[in-house]
């Protein structure tokens, strides 16, 4: 994004206080660094924390793929209207945010492990899912999300 010209911009943009949402990668680009590729690479430094892969366990497939629960830890956050807790939602990634302050953190997922799937701060909100390939619950979320603009 540097290199791009467009972190300035980004940063201008959730300065203006209008709402702002990052989705998989561009969640994951609010945190201080990420270990994929094996860079460290440094991210946009919104929120404390690192993205790191998921932990190889027995029976774990990574990247996830597929359907999962989100559990929420903020259930007043806007986006979550009218979804309803545990609803499924679906995931591809490898690696997830571990932010170092869990007041973010609106909802949680669990695959090997409990994980961030979804930060709200303000006018910034994240999610490590693909609301664009959620069916309805998705729908709803953009929904949500498009109502707030």
């Amino acid at each position: 994004m540097q290199r791009q010209g467009l972190l300035a911009a980004v940063r201008e943009f959730m300065d203006s206080g209008r709402p702002f949402l990052g989705i998989c990668v561009g969640y994951q680009a609010l945190f201080d660094a990420s270990d994929e590729f094996n860079s460290c690479a440094a991210g946009l430094k919104v929120f404390r924390g690192r993205v790191v892969r998921f932990r190889e366990q027995p029976g774990l497939k990574i990247p996830q793929i597929g359907w999962n629960r989100i559990e929420f830890a903020r259930p007043e956050c806007p986006l979550f209207q009218e979804i309803p807790d545990g609803s499924h939602v679906y995931f591809v990634h490898s690696f997830h945010p571990a932010p170092e302050d869990e007041s973010i953190v609106a909802s949680w997922t669990d695959y090997g492990g409990r994980f961030a799937s979804a930060i709200w701060r303000g006018n910034v909100f994240a999610t490590q899912f693909h609301p664009e390939k959620s069916q309805e619950v998705g729908l709803q979320i953009l929904r949500n999300f498009v109502g707030l603009a």
